[in-house]
């Protein structure tokens, strides 16, 4: 009989979804707070709009680099114990073997099942490291272009984030019949909605609940950004 061919299908996009996932819920909190707690103290649309574009643009360039310079140290101390890796082998290899084994075991292989493998491994150094690094070490290799790409979607990210609780005192230059007061109504319910849909967009590519997530999500960035708003208010 003819059969089906299996086709597994993998998430592999977990760094980038990482990144956005840390962008976007500073940039929906951190402006929206701060918006929050100007409207109780200034009676200005143009002033909390020109108060939450710097805050955004500070903010993403703050963000971005900090996705960076994250990025650039992981891909440092993987380089740094590869090369000690490599040292190693040469160094001390029957050492390194016996980690190697140490591995397989842990894996329920004994030792008469892992000595050939172990053997066989040993005469390719750069498959040797390669296991070392990853299962010994638990390190990945990092992409190089990962430390740019990393920057440039937290900070995408916490800019696209942060127009949104920004976006009704922004209409609130332009329509008289849009207060302040009023633009922090429509405020808070967009930042909720956004949190509420980025959420479940978030569980879906996670492969977890969607709804769950999305609840979850909303929550938290409430929290966030309600405790924000009470210490912005404070201050102001």
């Amino acid at each position: 009989m003819p059969q089906t061919r299996h086709v597994e299908r993998h998430f592999t996009a977990g760094e980038t979804v990482r990144d956005i996932v840390i962008g976007m819920s500073d940039g929906l909190t951190v402006p929206f707070a701060l918006a929050a707690g100007l409207t109780g103290a200034i009676n200005s649309a143009g002033i909390i709009v020109t108060a939450g574009l710097a805050e955004i643009a500070a903010g993403s360039i703050a963000m971005g680099l900090g996705g960076y310079l994250a990025a650039k140290s992981d891909a440092e101390h993987y380089a740094k114990e590869r090369d000690r890796e490599k040292r190693e082998v040469v160094e001390i290899p029957e050492e390194e073997k016996r980690e190697v084994a140490q591995v397989f075991h842990s894996y329920g292989l004994s030792h008469e099942e892992s000595a050939p493998i172990v053997e066989a491994l040993a005469k390719h150094p750069k498959r040797w490291v390669d296991f070392m690094m990853r299962f010994e070490l638990g390190l990945e290799k990092p992409d190089p272009k990962r430390a740019l790409v990393s920057a440039l979607t937290i900070a995408a990210s916490y800019v696209a984030g942060g127009l949104i609780p920004l976006a009704p005192y922004i209409a609130a230059l332009y329509i008289r019949q849009i207060s302040v007061v009023t633009a922090l109504f429509y405020s808070v319910g967009l930042t909720l909605l956004a949190l509420f849909v980025f959420g479940f967009i978030k569980g879906r590519f996670t492969g977890t609940r969607p709804t769950r997530s999305a609840l979850q999500t909303a929550l938290i960035g409430s929290l966030a950004a309600g405790a924000a708003f009470l210490i912005a208010r404070a201050i102001s």
